[in-house]
């Protein structure tokens, strides 16, 4: 794993103009891999793993949406414990491939993590929810057909990183990535792991 300061965030205009672009990329329906995956539409090799220091972390994620059923879905109800946010896609093979790792590792860190995912390309969220029975998906998912659910997490993800999972801390801030397929349930329990026993360290310093 290897570690880089946290990029600098959006403000104001920037992220409006960061939208349009973003937007206009997904509705291109291309996405590249980190070894090339042309007009796949998703990444097709292992995850490309990185850690953010706790001193170089931005501010704290804010998402708020609906979840697949049209219900209000918010990340700010999940701080306090760290959070792992799934990008998938009901089309792409590797969000199928790495999903009972996920829904393993979310069994395993039940009561220490909070899982969600965040759903985007599906043009109807009967094509998500089909998926979510498919693989018996154990946690919610924001609904983000035009993509614009990404935005917050600008300087990490891309439309062209599908699937991607990000670990926030407590805080709500980035703490890890890995862009494309888990390498392993075990990948991702690690990072939750470090994550957690960070926020441990800190309250024992104090």
């Amino acid at each position: 794993m290897r570690s880089h300061p946290s990029r600098p965030r959006t403000p104001g205009a920037l992220v409006s103009l960061l939208a349009c672009l973003l937007l206009g990329t997904v509705a291109l329906g291309g996405c590249s891999s980190l070894e090339g995956s042309g007009d796949k539409g998703y990444v097709t090799s292992d995850g490309q793993v990185e850690v953010v220091a706790a001193a170089d972390r931005g501010e704290p994620i804010e998402l708020e949406g609906e979840d697949l059923d049209g219900e209000p879905l918010s990340l700010a109800d999940l701080r306090g414990q760290p959070v792992v946010v799934n990008v998938w896609w009901s089309a792409c093979p590797p969000c199928r491939v790495e999903q009972p790792d996920l829904t393993e590792a979310a069994a395993e860190l039940e009561g220490e993590a909070a899982f969600v995912g965040l759903n985007i390309r599906d043009s109807s969220s009967d094509q998500a929810n089909a998926y979510v029975r498919t693989f018996d998906v154990p946690y919610p998912s924001f609904y983000s057909a035009d993509g614009k659910a990404l935005v917050p997490f600008y300087g990490t993800l891309t439309a062209y990183t599908v699937p991607a999972t990000v670990v926030l801390d407590a805080e709500g801030r980035i703490a890890a990535s890995v862009l494309g397929a888990l390498p392993s349930k075990q990948t991702l329990v690690d990072l939750v792991n470090d994550t957690a026993a960070e926020a441990t360290a800190a309250g024992d310093a104090s």
